[in-house]
């Protein structure tokens, strides 16, 4: 039988936030032998290079803002890194291959989630501080990385909404969060009407990742594919220092790797993005490293 093949993109990207340094995050995964970690595994490895990213110095008017759209800072050039990445993951991912997109901040997920679903629905589970489904209107910070969940669900301005093809790609069932912690208020309102599946770090500390994770897949069982979004602000600092909006109280290292290792258990975890390294802020590329372990953890390394 021939070995499974897991696609490789690196997307370095930094302009759906303000902090400097995840545009780097890319290297600082491959550095830590995320290859050879699926080589290992009896993964035939294509790495498919980096996605042409503008760097944030070649920007002019960075700073968008209307009453029409509201504030959604580098609008443009976040929308067209979104369009290449949407064409470059439809081109070289094939249904059935497994693929890791490097980030990068988390708004490349718009890109890459509009990809993975233009042939089939999937299961998104969403592994964050944050949830991410403000609108250029409700934003407090105007950056887009704080946006990626609404504009999957159709809400937003057209340039995000409609990367890949008109419209929202989710709808709000197809959407699993889990770790969330730090939340502005019209997420939260949002949220407490919603569809998705919601867990905090209370659920987490009340209930144990394996018994969410759990309930993540029987709400999923009718998908064929799942795709995890990992933002390693998701894990606590102690663990995952280098991120750029980091948040006291996270998932464990064991958590993380138990969500993985229970996702990989299912079969149907065959696509992920990981997003929001910022070497900068690390600590010899620690979370750089772990970040790679939670990719092999999820494409089937076992402690036995």
């Amino acid at each position: 039988m021939a070995a499974p093949n897991v696609r490789i993109i690196g997307i370095p990207m930094d302009l759906g936030q303000k902090r400097r340094g995840v545009d780097m995050g890319p290297s600082a995964i491959r550095a830590a032998g995320l290859q050879d970690r699926l080589a290992r595994l009896g993964y035939e490895v294509h790495d498919c290079g980096n996605v042409e990213t503008p760097q944030m110095e070649q920007v002019e008017q960075p700073f968008h803002e209307d009453q029409k759209i509201g504030r959604a800072h580098h609008l443009p050039q976040v929308a067209e890194t979104c369009r290449r990445i949407y064409d470059l993951a439809s081109a070289c991912v094939t249904p059935g291959d497994y693929a890791v997109f490097l980030g990068g901040d988390h708004s490349l997920s718009i890109g890459t989630i509009s990809a993975m679903a233009a042939h089939q629905e999937i299961g998104v589970i969403w592994v964050d501080a944050h949830a991410d489904i403000n609108t250029p209107h409700t934003t407090p910070s105007g950056n887009i990385h704080g946006m990626v969940v609404a504009s999957l669900l159709g809400d937003g301005p057209p340039t995000l909404t409609d990367v890949g093809r008109p419209g929202a790609k989710l709808r709000p069932s197809q959407i699993a969060y889990i770790g969330l912690r730090d939340l502005d208020p019209p997420e939260r309102a949002r949220l407490a009407h919603s569809d998705s599946l919601v867990f905090t770090m209370r659920e987490v500390d009340e209930q144990g990742v394996g018994n969410l994770t759990a309930r993540i897949l029987d709400r999923f069982s009718s998908f064929l594919h799942i795709h995890v979004s990992l933002d390693m602000d998701g894990l606590d600092p102690s663990v995952a220092p280098g991120v750029g909006t980091p948040v006291p109280g996270g998932l464990s290292f064991r958590e993380a790797h138990l969500l993985m290792e229970i996702l990989a258990d299912s079969g149907k975890a065959r696509t992920i993005d990981v997003v929001e390294v910022n070497p900068i802020l690390d600590h010899r590329n620690q979370t750089g490293e772990i970040a790679a372990s939670l990719v092999g953890s999820l494409f089937g390394q076992r402690i036995l």
